[in-house]
């Protein structure tokens, strides 16, 4: 499920990009930021206390 710059994180955890796949660290709670190259949709998660892959 892809996630967007603006919305509230549901988890603490890395989102990855999708058009570049930079890494923005965001804790739950948080409002999503953009990417640093100014993207603003996110396709893939990881490093989320709780969840194992």
């Amino acid at each position: 499920m892809a996630a967007h710059a603006g919305e509230k994180a549901q988890k603490t955890g890395d989102f990855y990009c999708a058009e570049c796949s930079e890494k923005v660290h965001v804790e739950q709670g948080d409002e999503i930021p953009r990417c640093p190259n100014g993207h603003t949709e996110f396709e893939t998660r990881r490093n989320e206390p709780g969840n194992t892959s």
